[in-house]
C-alpha cells in the first residue's frame, strides 16, 4: 500500500490543469496539410491511429486555427510524421503567420492535390470521413488512401513545451 497523496495539491479541472498534465505527456510530432486557395498546414501532436481495417487516423484542430477553414472544406489531408532533424519545420508549421510553404520548406503536390512534405519519416494522404465537434476543436477522422513509410531517421517528440529527440 502506498502513502495517501497530499490532496492539497489537487486542482479543479480547467484549461490550465489540462495543459499542465499534458506537458508531462510525450507525443510524436506530425504536420497536417490540406489544399485550399493556397496550401495550408499545421503542427499536430494529437495524431492517433484509430483503426487498421479500414486504415483510419484522427487528429484535433482548433476552430480558430488559420488552417481550419481549408480543413473544414477539404476532402483529403496530408499527414506527415516528422523526424528529430525537423525541429525547424515543426516550429515553422506551429508559428502563427509563418510562410509555411516558402523556402526552406520542400514539398510537392501529391495525390488528390494534397501538399506532401519532402524528407519526412512517413506520410499519408487521407480522405476525411468525419469532423466531430469537441469543444473549441474538431476531431477529424480520415481514412488512409496512399502513403510512404520509408523515410530515414528517428521520430521528433514534443514534451514539456519543447521539441525533443528520442533517447535510448
Amino acid at each position: 500500500m502506498t502513502a495517501t497523496p497530499d490532496l492539497s495539491t489537487h486542482r479543479l479541472a480547467g484549461p490550465e490543469l489540462l495543459r499542465s498534465v499534458f506537458r508531462q505527456h510525450a507525443a510524436g510530432v506530425a504536420v497536417i496539410t490540406a489544399r485550399g486557395q493556397d496550401p495550408v498546414g499545421f503542427t499536430a501532436t494529437s495524431l492517433t491511429s484509430v483503426s487498421a481495417e479500414p486504415p483510419m487516423i484522427s487528429f484535433g484542430i482548433g476552430t480558430g486555427a488559420s488552417s481550419w477553414p481549408a480543413v473544414s472544406r477539404a476532402e483529403h489531408v496530408g499527414v506527415h510524421l516528422l523526424g528529430e532533424h525537423q525541429q525547424d519545420l515543426a516550429a515553422t508549421f506551429a508559428r502563427s503567420g509563418a510562410d509555411r510553404f516558402g523556402a526552406p520548406t520542400r514539398w510537392f503536390e501529391g495525390p488528390h492535390g494534397v501538399p506532401v512534405l519532402d524528407g519526412v519519416l512517413a506520410w499519408l494522404v487521407c480522405r476525411i470521413v468525419a469532423r466531430v465537434p469537441a469543444g473549441d476543436h474538431r476531431v477529424v477522422l480520415a481514412e488512409a488512401v496512399v502513403g510512404d513509410p520509408a523515410g530515414a531517421g528517428r521520430p521528433l517528440l514534443y514534451h514539456q513545451g519543447r521539441f525533443n529527440a528520442l533517447r535510448d
